[in-house]
């Protein structure tokens, strides 16, 4: 069975279950603690690798304009994303989606919203190359690798490399990324799993319990992961700043366009289209991948485009039966929760969390330096210093981070 034949077999099968408004959580991918991180086989993961692309995760050098490093969307302070309903754009640009965490990311078999890419060391590349994310060409990027004396000498400690070669700094990054995951000591649920009873509320029982049968929600969220990976058209409605703000429409036509679609569709979209763009199926439009509902509670706001703020709104959203799907039909059915239903589904969902977020202290980044003339040594070049990520991060923010609005 063929890829997208078989994302849409699990998208009709779940969908089956999600009108039912229950799950037989018995024939899904059982709850539980999350395994250790996977490592593809060409890449295993070792603590130099993983320090260096820590630094690289922070390096802005990786990136078009040299500031707008992995961490410029992914910040340790919110939740590995940026705090807002958007992500924030290449400088002149503005992004079309919310950033996604990258806590766990390394146990998704597909990343981003549409599961375009398959692996961290893709997702990695694709961002840093992207024209409004990092926007950079790899051949400049690898050369300012290349003139930094201590990446050198990291990168043939690693590698094996007499230079530093891009490909290797997205295996780095992705080492790294592959660090960032939920500790099960420090989650209350995955504690509670361990047979810990006093480690969740009587409150937050009850919400596993509708969770798992009347809510419904295990039917897509599901497995250690609590996601099963796959793709759905809940009907998650439109962000409004893309019906009043130039620069969001902008990329959401360049979106449209760099993807693929053909041009009568091109000129008459004004929807993200999620999966279409990979399987360019008219019944994939407006599906996204399932998101972890891990580490929820620092990782807000919700949905591909973040029209949800709060995690009550969320669960409001799934107790009226969702939005109108691309269709032009409701895939969702009212789940009909009383009050208290839904404080203890809310309860329920602030388990999923570790206790404190998970942040790591910001690497000092090497200093460039120029190659030596004939005759003289590296260490008579002055130095460089990087550009700093959180600079971008600060002077670009007030003109390229979403407004909120009010519906």
């Amino acid at each position: 069975m063929t890829t997208n034949r078989m994302v849409r077999a699990a998208s009709a099968s779940l969908a089956a279950l999600l009108l039912t408004g229950t799950a037989l959580a018995a024939d899904l991918p059982a709850l539980g603690p999350l395994p250790p991180a996977p490592a593809p086989s060409d890449n295993p993961t070792t603590p130099a690798k993983v320090e260096l692309g820590k630094k690289l995760f922070w390096d802005g050098r990786l990136s078009g304009n040299g500031s707008m490093g992995c961490v410029a969307c992914h910040s340790p302070d919110l939740g590995w994303g940026t705090g807002g309903a958007i992500s924030f754009g290449y400088p002149g640009t503005q992004h079309w989606r919310k950033s996604q965490t990258v806590l766990n990311s390394a146990h998704y078999n597909k990343l981003f919203w549409e599961g375009s890419v398959t692996s961290l060391e893709g997702q990695a590349e694709a961002a840093a190359e992207g024209g409004v994310a990092g926007n950079g060409d790899s051949a400049m990027m690898e050369m300012r690798l290349r003139l930094v004396p201590e990446y050198v000498a990291e990168f043939k400690k690693v590698f094996g490399t007499e230079w530093p070669h891009i490909s290797d700094a997205w295996k780095a990054i992705a080492a790294f990324q592959r660090t960032l995951n939920s500790d099960p000591e420090k989650v209350p649920f995955d504690r509670f799993m361990k047979g810990d009873q006093t480690a969740i509320s009587a409150e937050a029982k009850r919400g596993l319990d509708l969770f798992k049968g009347k809510a419904g929600c295990v039917s897509c969220h599901n497995g250690p992961l609590l996601s099963d990976q796959s793709f759905h058209d809940t009907g998650v409605p439109d962000n409004p700043v893309f019906q009043t703000d130039p620069h969001y429409q902008i990329t959401l036509r360049w979106q449209h366009y760099q993807k693929g679609v053909a041009e009568d569709y091109y000129r008459k979209g004004t929807t993200d289209d999620g999966l279409y763009y990979v399987t360019k199926r008219a019944e994939d439009k407006g599906k996204f991948r399932t998101p972890s509902l891990r580490e929820i509670a620092y990782t807000g706001p919700y949905m591909h485009n973040g029209v949800l703020e709060t995690l009550e709104a969320v669960v409001e959203f799934y107790d009226k039966g969702g939005g109108e799907s691309r269709s032009g039909t409701k895939t969702l059915k009212p789940l009909g929760l009383t009050e208290q239903e839904k404080k203890d589904l809310l309860a329920f969902l602030g388990t999923l969390s570790m206790d404190q977020p998970l942040t790591v202290k910001e690497p000092t980044l090497p200093e460039s330096r120029p190659l030596p003339r004939a005759g003289t040594t590296a260490s008579e070049a002055p130095a460089a210093k990087p550009a700093s990520s959180h600079a971008h991060h600060m002077q670009a923010t007030p003109a390229a981070a979403p407004t909120k609005k009010k519906d």
